[in-house]
């Protein structure tokens, strides 16, 4: 209890100090800064955009050397942004714009200079709720809604006598129901906000305070506090890195809950700082001054100085620490909080908590108010008639029903007042015309259909016990009538593991399984035996190879099979540890990780290394190579070379992308470069990725003479890039070809199948990825995304504005010249069925006309991105984008990604989706109508901020063309029955009305008006909405057609109101009616008048009641045994009910049915009543059926008849070869080598190992007392700059 207290003394503090903060701020900036100055206030959105982009080709993942055309940005005022993106996009993501803050500033261990500023303390908040404010924003959300509005007003007439002819219990009862029913669910949905909340506030981290650690709650560190973090612990705050337990300052993170990625990820702190050690003394007495960029979005881009001891010392993102990163392989690290709370770049990311509307909702805004008029136009008209009434005939009867005292006595004038208190009198007895408890219902079926998804063990994660889960329970039709899925790559598509699958050595291609009686290729399933390496002490279990003849080459010693793997355990800058007596690998990307393990499996095992030197076990005998230069990796080259010398002899080692590799190779190879040529082609068309391998052997004196004028061009100051890329082309020349390498980026179980189904259901999949754009293409082509047999794939990667609108326009013609030259498609699938197929009934033929072949796909680039995304060109892309059957928007930040699902949604007014698993995609999810997140092993920040979480991509097929059809299925017909009943109740007063002189005399008992919808005909519409389903969930899957009626909103709209409200108006006119010519001047057995009006209102109620319990019956198409107990047990509890009420309370109306049913008049009417209104709609369903079949009737009708069948559609097929049929160079390379970067100088300077024998006392700055028993392990380090040589 009391750390709840102090929590929520926390978030009003924090509330407090950001209005405080947000007066001061703006108050100084006016004074400060002129109103000439050249300084915008706030970088207005567009700028964010270029600006993220541009940092993000010097992320760790990155592309180098280019930069997003900031130079060229319009440098004029703001140019005129949709003013929906800048309202929308501002209070979402808390831009900049929130509050101006120029400069943070910062003294670490000096919270009194800090405090002046109020920056965020760390209390985090993802709820909307407190417990001091949830009644009344509780009550403000829900009076949004017309309908309880409305019936608040109706309320407040109720309570006036003069006008009322019920009492307002008929109202107060269901409208309090319905506010708790609504307050409770929301209070539920906001407590587990709260539980998270308080889960990661509640974490512990060491602060430094007084010059000793002590251990606080995240919630209570502050800006400027020195905290320490240790091994396998979240990062609390954003902080500065001041000293680690490791060399040269160095640590080691993982990002997964900021990007998915898994791969460790290195920082490094200041030379200076480093020196701090564990030093808590040193450390409390720090006082320098921290200057920095304020907070903001960029994961990938901080700016600031340290300013200590007279100096200045720039600081970079490289020697940040973000929350919600995991420090790995390093024992402890300190940090200077530099952002916290939400000013935190994870925070900053996260957006706020939008309250969120179903397309469904807005519908029914709009029909609540016509009803409201329709409404309002009968009370009209009886008030007009009741005027009319009593100006010719009322005021003759003033002695039999005397006029009130409030009423004038003139006729006229009385007549007038009598009239429009009428008005008021019969918008409270018609006012259940519009349903109070609809709203309830619909609440309490979307609970249950959540309950209904968190329950499906088919949405169950088996290895993990994972399911999926609703986190709101509001959204679940919309689910239904998803048209854009807006998708992550890394974590989401795939499982970010690589595998070694095939290879190419000396022309030879290893990995397939061939039947040796038809030479063909065997398909790899559970029961294929893997090649036996448990000879090998370092083989991994895990590990799997099918091909045997690889290991009988090896075994047979082919020199060129052990050169190739020789070389894989060279050629790389992969770091070694020995972990509790078990070798250990860690690659800054899981590409290398994949091809050092391979070569480990097959006897080639990278066993430690120096800086100088590299340590191999080959075969069961160590090898040490002299590493006398590394030639690294960068995304320009696409290649990385090692220079080693062993016995004399030296040889560079090469591996990179297969078209810089075969120009780079010597002549005379011709057969070798076609047959692997071969290969790489066969590898790429089945989405493997692919490496080229060559090696050359140097001469001595060559390569000394090279290395001289190497190490010369490495210190030029002029064009030295130039000179150092002239440098490489000369040694990496002549190469001689050795093999390919074939490894397979492992998508998730079923993505391929998923994506298939869910284009066919008519939803266009865009994936948004930060990945460069050949490992995007490659995922594409591997999960069916893009295809050989498209007619273009278009690519725009232009720098320059004019460019992207170029590419753009040729694009946009291409499209349309195809479109005018093909003939028109239709747009649905159609399922026909044999009935006299020789197999059986039911044969079906799946034809998805709708889907011709090709289509294209576009591809973007980041960069051109922020152009096309421009007030200018944005409808351009737009168009251009949404013709295509498939689009990947490459390199993207996470403020473009929530740009782009915003400019579908604005445009294109289409329900959206986005996917993603990791923090950067959180502004994307919480943009979507609908975001989804993976709960894998990856971060959970988008599962925080998700609607729904599921456990694998391949899950959102049934999530959507089951539970949501399902959904969008039940609540359509749920709505349509719903306002069908409530018109036939609520319009036999307005023909009463003319009877009784529209006096607003009602015709049904008060308490049946009350309890109509509560209690009479609730139960049998809520097991409606809760349970039926047109056909089972296989079928669902099975015809994924079957989902595009929520596409066009064809179950449930303005036209399908306007005919429930018709069938309505007609049940109440014949119910009516029918029973008035039976009763009219009636007479019982005995000769005594039944045409009493308690009489004739107890029979109509009754055949009400039985009417729409019929009509239930002929709309339930899947009968449970709920749907049997609350049909059967409504009509029972009907009679049960008015019995109680008028013999035992002694209701107004006692009697009257219990006579009506004494006589058989009763019974007659009652029969035909119903046969009156029931024929004509099962025959125009039966004509509708038979003539005019929907799809999903169709698939009923198979449903029912083969519910034996045991055989089922095949899957469509996966495998995807080079096509023969296209005269085009496919665009896809098997070349998407995940790796960056920089590793080389870090190694063979040194910097990342543990001096073997450290001197005495080398270590005083406190790190001798904590050194791990692991100590002389080497780690994973951080990119830095190109080529270094030794």
């Amino acid at each position: 209890m009391v750390d709840d207290f102090e929590l929520e003394i926390l978030e009003l503090e924090e509330e407090q100090a950001r209005r405080r903060r947000r007066s001061r701020v703006v108050s100084s900036f006016r004074r400060d800064v002129p109103r000439t100055s050249k300084a915008r206030p706030a970088p207005v959105l567009l700028d964010h955009v270029i600006e993220g982009w541009g940092s993000k080709g010097g992320d760790v993942g990155g592309e180098k050397g280019v930069r997003a055309p900031t130079a060229k940005a319009p440098t004029k005022k703001t140019p005129p942004l949709h003013s929906s993106i800048y309202e929308t996009l501002n209070n979402l993501f808390n831009a900049s714009t929130r509050e101006i803050e120029t400069e943070r500033r910062i003294k670490p261990n000096n919270p009194e200079f800090n405090a002046q500023f109020n920056y965020a303390k760390n209390y985090i908040k993802t709820s909307k709720y407190t417990l001091l404010n949830f009644i009344p924003y509780n009550l403000f959300e829900q009076f949004q809604r017309l309908a309880n509005f409305y019936f608040l007003c109706l309320l407040v007439l109720q309570l006036i006598p003069v006008i009322s002819s019920l009492t307002p219990v008929t109202t107060a009862v269901p409208l309090i129901g319905v506010l708790m029913v609504t307050g409770i669910k929301d209070a539920y949905d906001d407590y587990q906000r709260h539980r998270s909340d308080n889960q990661v506030n509640r974490r512990k981290s060491y602060v430094l305070r007084n010059g000793q650690l002590a251990e606080e709650m995240w919630s209570k560190v502050e800006v400027g506090d020195v905290i320490r973090m240790e091994n396998n612990q979240f990062v609390a705050a954003d902080v500065l890195l001041l000293s680690t337990s490791e060399p040269n300052g160095l640590c080691y993170i993982e990002t997964s809950e900021l990007d998915g990625e898994t791969n460790l990820k290195s920082k490094q702190c200041l030379p200076e700082t480093e020196e701090f050690g564990q030093d808590v003394g040193r450390i409390g007495s720090f006082q320098g001054e921290i200057r920095c960029e304020p907070p903001n979005n960029q994961l990938n881009k901080f700016d600031g100085t340290l300013y200590w001891d007279n100096q200045a010392h720039p600081l970079d993102n490289d020697k940040i620490l973000l929350r919600g990163c995991i420090l790995r392989n390093t024992q402890w690290c300190y940090g200077v909080v530099i952002f916290a709370g939400k000013d935190t770049k994870l925070m900053m990311n996260s957006g706020k908590t939008k309250f969120k509307r179903t397309s469904i909702d807005r519908l029914l805004n709009f029909i609540i108010l016509g009803i409201v008029f329709f409404l309002l136009s009968m009370c009209l008209f009886c008030t007009v008639a009741c005027g009319i009434w009593e100006t010719l005939t009322g005021q003759h009867f003033r002695i039999f029903l005397p006029w009130d005292s409030l009423v004038p006595p003139e006729p006229a004038g009385g007549a007038a007042v009598i009239a429009l208190l009428v008005f008021f009198s019969y918008a409270i007895v018609l006012n259940t015309v519009v349903p109070i408890s609809l709203y309830v219902s619909v609440e309490v079926i979307r609970l249950c259909q959540s309950f209904l998804i968190n329950w499906d063990v088919a949405l169950c994660y088996a290895p993990t016990g994972v399911h999926a889960k609703a986190r709101t329970t509001t959204l679940n039709e919309e689910l239904g009538q998803i048209e854009y899925i807006f998708s992550d790559k890394t974590g989401t598509l795939t499982q970010n593991i690589m595998t070694f699958n095939k290879c190419s050595i000396a022309g030879r291609s290893f990995g397939d399984i061939i039947d040796p009686r038809t030479g063909e290729s065997l398909e790899i399933n559970e029961y294929t035996r893997s090649v036996d390496l448990s000879h090998n002490p370092y083989h991994e279990s895990s590990f799997k190879f099918y091909d045997h003849a690889l290991t009988d080459a090896l075994d047979a010693s082919d020199p060129s099979c052990e050169l190739f793997f020789r070389l894989l355990a060279l050629c790389h800058t992969v770091m070694s540890e020995d972990k509790n007596g078990k070798l250990e690998y860690q690659a800054q990307s899981p590409d290398e990780a994949a091809l050092v393990s391979a070569a480990r499996n097959f006897g080639f095992v990278f066993l430690s290394r120096t800086p100088n030197s590299i340590t191999i076990s080959a075969k069961g005998t160590e090898e040490m190579y002299e590493l006398l230069c590394i030639l690294d990796f960068n995304n320009v080259r696409k290649r990385m070379s090692v220079i080693l010398k062993r016995d004399g002899k030296i040889r560079l080692y090469c591996k990179g992308a297969d078209s810089i590799i075969y120009e780079r190779l010597k002549d005379g190879q011709e057969s070798l470069k076609y047959h692997t040529q071969e290969h790489l082609n066969k590898f790429a068309g089945e989405g493997l990725r692919t490496l080229c391998l060559a090696y050359k052997d140097l001469d001595g004196e060559y390569f000394q003479n090279w290395k001289a004028r190497h190490h010369e061009a490495a210190i030029s100051l002029d064009r030295r890039e130039e000179k150092l890329d002239a440098i490489y082309e000369e040694i990496e020349k002549d190469l001689i070809l050795l093999g390919a390498t074939a490894i397979e980026d492992k998508l998730q179980d079923g993505v391929p199948q998923t994506i298939a189904n869910l284009a066919i259901a008519g939803i266009k999949i865009w994936v948004l990825t930060g990945d460069k754009q050949e490992t995007a293409i490659n995922i594409g082509y591997s999960c069916q995304l893009l295809t050989d047999d498209m007619l273009d794939i278009f690519i725009i990667d232009a720098h320059t504005a004019s460019e992207v609108e170029d590419q753009l326009k040729k694009y946009r013609e291409e499209i349309r010249n195809v479109n005018a030259t093909s003939q028109p498609q239709t747009n649905l699938s159609v399922v026909t069925f044999s009935i006299y197929s020789d197999e059986g009934v039911g044969q079906d033929t799946l034809s998805d006309a709708g889907e011709p072949n090709g289509g294209f796909a576009l591809v973007i680039n980041g960069h051109s991105l922020v152009w096309a995304l421009s007030p200018k060109f944005e409808q351009l892309f737009l168009e251009v984008a949404s013709q295509c059957k498939s689009v990947i928007c490459c390199r993207v930040t996470p403020l473009q990604k929530a740009l782009v699902v915003d400019l579908v949604k604005r445009y294109k007014k289409a329900v959206t989706l986005a996917v993603g698993d990791g923090a950067n995609d959180v502004s994307m999810i919480k943009t979507a109508h609908i975001g989804v997140g993976i709960s894998g092993q990856e971060g959970l920040q988008a599962v925080l901020a998700s609607d729904y979480s599921v456990a694998q991509f391949r899950f959102l097929e049934r999530l959507l063309l089951v539970h949501g059809r399902w959904s969008y299925y039940r609540m359509c017909k749920f709505l349509r029955y719903f306002f069908y009943k409530n018109f036939a109740f609520t319009l036999c007063h307005f023909w009463f009305a003319f009877f009784v002189a529209f006096s607003a005399q009602t015709l049904f008992d008060p308490m049946f008006i009350s309890v109509y919808n509560l209690f009479y005909t609730s139960m049998p519409v809520l097991a409606l909405g809760i349970f039926e389903q047109d056909v089972n969930a296989v079928n669902s899957i099975k015809f994924p057609r079957l989902y595009s009626p929520g596409l066009n909103n064809a179950l449930f709209n303005k036209r399908e109101f306007f005919r429930s409200a018709l069938h309505g108006f007609l049940t109440s006119c014949v119910l009516f009616f029918i029973p008035f010519g039976a009763y009219y001047n009636g007479m019982d057995q005995d000769g005594r008048s039944m045409a009493d009006q308690q009489t004739f209102g107890s029979v109509v109620a009754t055949i009400l009641v039985i009417v729409v319990t019929v009509q239930i019956c002929l709309d339930t198409s899947y009968w449970t045994m709920f749907n049997h107990i609350t049909i059967w047990g409504s009509l029972i509890f009907y009679f049960l009910l008015q019995y109680f009420y008028n013999f035992v309370i002694g209701g107004e109306y006692v009697g009257a049915l219990a006579k009506a049913m004494g006589e058989p008049m009763f019974y007659f009417t009652s029969l035909l009543t119903i046969v009156v209104l029931m024929l004509p709609v099962m025959a125009w369903r039966f004509y509708w059926v038979d003539v005019h079949p929907t799809l999903s009737d169709k698939v009923r009708f198979k449903q029912r008849h083969d519910a034996k069948m045991a055989s089922k559609r095949s899957d469509h097929d996966m495998l995807r070869t080079p096509s023969a049929r296209r005269s085009r160079r496919s665009i896809r390379s098997g070349y998407a080598f995940a790796h960056q970067e920089g590793f080389g100088r870090l190694i063979t300077s040194g910097k990342i190992m543990r001096p073997r024998n450290p001197k005495p006392g080398a270590m005083s700055n406190g790190r001798t007392s904590n050194l791990r028993p692991d100590a002389n392990r080497v780690s994973v380090v951080a990119p830095a700059p190109s080529t270094v040589e030794v």
